[in-house]
């Protein structure tokens, strides 16, 4: 049993010393949540802000909020391939709810500034009604390419992050768990609080609920830093699916080996089996 106990207690020091553990868990989490609540706000009503407020017509509306949300759901790829071959998680994340705190101020002053916004128009999708000028178009993508780089950039790069900071499985998938369960919780928040807040009280109260939220999500997941695990890039997936690529295309007319002790089965490591690394 003393021998069990010190065990456990040269683990817990050396991960006190490396950084990571439960330490990490509320920065990370609070950021997520900050930033999830401002995608939900927006995501949720945008089809409507554009009909009333920008005098868009419905189909058009549509399309927009369409290649949002498709962006939302491409740049997580790219992300996750730039944190893994380049810098790290942390960065990664950080730089992307930057962006997307930019993003989400820029479509807060849509609603708040008169001059980004075309003349109201009381017969909703008239052709009477005045379209957005180059300048209000200009403006509104760039406020909704941000998001959309930012939200997709951060999705699942705190994810990466934060289950990088526990060696135990078992503690990596309690933490998938509360990531995937506060993701979402706060996005029924957004859907319905902050949509409440959009239709009821101002659209321009809740953007800028939207932008406070990840605000707050930032400062919290910046100042977390001192007790984040540091990361070094170990490179991309792609990378090594190319070099498989790679290796099946110049070795497509090699003879196979007939040999069984040159085949990996899956019961032993690849390293312990020689001659197993791919060359090509």
């Amino acid at each position: 049993m003393t021998g069990t106990h010190s065990s456990h207690s040269r683990e817990e020091e050396a991960q006190k010393n490396m950084g990571g553990g439960w330490t990490t868990f509320p920065f990370i989490i609070v950021a997520v949540a900050g930033l999830t609540l401002a995608s939900s706000g927006i995501r949720a009503n945008l089809i409507v802000y554009l009909i009333q407020e920008f005098n868009i017509k419905s189909i058009t509306a549509t399309q927009i909020s369409n290649v949002l949300n498709g962006s939302t759901s491409l740049f997580p790829f790219i992300a996750a391939v730039v944190a893994d071959s380049f810098f790290g998680s942390f960065p990664v994340a950080l730089v992307s709810s930057c962006v997307d705190l930019l993003g989400t101020v820029i479509f807060a002053l849509t609603a708040s500034i008169k001059s980004l916004r075309p003349e109201e128009c009381m017969n909703k999708g008239s052709r009477l009604c005045e379209a957005p000028s180059r300048v209000q178009y200009g403006v509104l993508y760039t406020a909704l390419t941000l998001a959309a780089i930012g939200f997709g950039g951060m999705r699942f790069t705190t994810a990466t992050l934060g289950a990088n900071q526990f060696d135990n499985p078992e503690h990596q998938a309690i933490f998938f768990n509360w990531f995937l369960f506060t993701w979402y919780v706060v996005s029924v928040a957004g859907f319905t609080g902050i949509v409440y807040m959009e239709v009821n009280v101002s659209w321009s109260v809740g953007f800028w609920i939207c932008a406070a939220s990840i605000l707050i999500g930032v400062i919290v997941f910046l100042v977390g830093y001192r007790y984040y695990r540091p990361e070094k890039p170990q490179g991309s997936a792609l990378g090594d699916l190319a070099r498989v690529l790679v290796a099946s295309v110049r070795k497509w007319k090699s003879q196979l080996s007939s040999t069984t002790n040159n085949y990996y089965s899956g019961l032993v490591p690849v390293s312990a089996v020689p001659g197993k690394r791919l060359r090509y």
